[in-house]
């Protein structure tokens, strides 16, 4: 049958690459939608990484420091 598709594919990300992509996409400069066209994540897999990082309940290896002010363009 022609409309019919297999199980849709989950991706799995590693907590870094989390970390990496929150961090990029609370810069002032970059849109978030350039941060996620990049790897191939949707935007709305970006934001909600991003309120994770904001909120403290994403942590990886890398240290977290967002400047005073760049949360608040969301």
């Amino acid at each position: 049958m022609p409309g019919i598709k297999g199980p849709r594919r989950v991706h799995q990300y590693r907590k870094e690459f989390k970390v990496t992509a929150a961090r990029r996409g609370h810069r002032p400069e970059i849109q978030v939608k350039d941060v996620a066209t990049e790897p191939n994540i949707h935007p709305f897999m970006l934001s909600r990484w991003r309120k994770e990082y904001r909120e403290d309940k994403l942590q990886g290896n890398v240290k977290k420091s967002i400047a005073p002010g760049a949360a608040a363009g969301l």
